[in-house]
């Protein structure tokens, strides 16, 4: 006997073909284009992903040397600096780790916040590699507290903190940090700290600028705002963060900048590259030039308030609880006391082939998560919103209806203001 639909679904899910009780279940192949819609990996665009196809060229050729230029000087203009980008064929995890083992040495005290999981991850690394981590209290619903901050390098007066570690735009929880307020915050302790950054889901997403802002260190991933596969992760360095690698006794090896650096100007790496995610990352960095980093951001922007408009039409609660740290790339969504997250989760990848973001750490089951950066757009992001409000319709979820014409209401009003402002004469 063969089944198929919603038998088929109440009995496995997995392989395309299963066994069980001498019943063949025959798994069907979903129609459409998966909806991707965690906050990273996010969608890789076609042209990327020709790209990376590419046969694989010599990578101590003349070819290769220039295809490390353009990625070398297009990420300076991604992070917004003059100082050397250092790329590396690792996760963000992997970058989070460089980024303190070029700048600091065993014992040494860092700063760090409790504001989401990511950002409790990058504390217990540091932890783990042997620097002795004090974390600021936070309630996962706010960024980084510029005020906190600044009254506790203020009290700080021998100056032990050598470094403050600072997740940008938080995922776990839909929050982004005000960085220029934090560099403010240190400035006026007049304190020496090493401002380190993770911008892995801010960079090529959100507006981000190393050297205007003060920061020592920029950590970044290639698989979210800069629309590729995972694989590539970036340190941006200022000079400050140079000097501290000087001195700093931390072990690193496949970390180490100082070789990267030393042969990075002639196009090449130390040791094999990730080849053809380089020749994704050139065209990535091409589509970003192309629309232009002011209009990337401001689509993120657009599309960030679309969903969170969908959201509180429903009648529901976003997890960031002040309007000017709301994320522009992911909204976490409150589930209602009795509701389950995860079982949204499920409902939408199963029955409409979209996958959302999970709950993470203590936020576990207690939401779920919308992404929408990369490659995005409003028709993305409409069919994104009526899966979700399917979803929490199917998990008998309490919501009012009508939260997607709330979303389409907020989009066709700034299509609106857009057009009037372009047809008006110029004084």
């Amino acid at each position: 006997m063969i089944l198929s639909g919603c038998h088929l679904r109440r009995l496995v899910h997995g392989s395309s073909t299963r066994r069980a009780a001498g019943i063949t279940i025959a798994l069907m192949s979903p129609s459409g284009r998966h909806f991707l819609q965690i906050p990273g990996p996010t969608n890789t665009p076609d042209r990327v992903l020709r790209a990376t196809a590419r046969p694989t060229i010599d990578h101590r050729g003349p070819e290769f040397a220039a295809l490390g230029h353009d990625v070398l000087d297009g990420l300076k203009r991604i992070f917004r600096t003059s100082q050397p980008v250092v790329i590396f064929p690792a996760s963000g995890s992997g970058a989070w780790e460089a980024a303190l083992v070029n700048t600091l040495s065993p014992g040494d005290a860092v700063l760090a916040f409790d504001i989401g999981e990511f950002a409790r991850g990058w504390a217990e690394v540091a932890r783990r590699l042997g620097l002795a981590v004090e974390t600021m209290p936070g309630n996962w619903r706010r960024g980084v507290d510029p005020g906190a901050l600044e009254a506790r390098l203020a009290d700080d007066r021998e100056h032990r903190i050598r470094a403050v570690l600072v997740v940008h735009n938080e995922t776990s929880t839909g929050v982004t940090s005000r960085l220029p307020d934090v560099r403010r915050a240190i400035d006026r302790a007049s304190h020496p700290a090493l401002l380190l950054v993770d911008a892995v889901s801010s960079a090529g997403s959100i507006d981000l600028r190393h050297d205007e802002w003060g920061l020592d260190v920029t950590l970044s991933g290639s698989q979210k705002g800069l629309m590729l596969p995972p694989g590539l992760s970036f340190n941006a360095v200022s000079e400050k963060a140079l000097a501290a690698s000087r001195s700093a006794r931390l072990p690193r090896s496949y970390w180490s900048w100082e070789q990267m650096i030393s042969i990075n100007p002639t196009g090449f790496f130390p040791y094999t590259p990730a080849t053809n995610l380089l020749f994704g990352l050139r065209e990535a960095l091409a589509m970003l030039a192309e629309e232009g980093l002011d209009e990337v951001f401001a689509r993120h922007r657009r599309l960030a308030s679309a969903a969170r408009a969908a959201v509180r039409g429903w009648g529901l609660e976003i997890q960031c609880e002040q309007e000017d740290e709301e994320s522009p790339v992911v909204t976490t969504v409150v589930m209602p006391e009795g509701h389950s997250g995860d079982r949204v989760r499920t409902i939408a990848r199963e029955r409409f082939n979209m996958s959302l973001g999970a709950g993470l750490g203590k936020l576990k089951d207690r939401v779920f998560r919308i992404g929408h950066l990369g490659d995005f757009n409003e028709l993305m992001l409409m069919g994104t919103l009526c899966g979700v409000e399917m979803g929490l319709t199917l998990a008998g979820v309490p919501i009012t209806r009508g939260g997607v014409e709330r979303a389409l209401e907020a989009l066709t009003e700034e299509k609106q203001r857009a057009q009037a402002e372009c047809a008006r004469p110029e004084p």
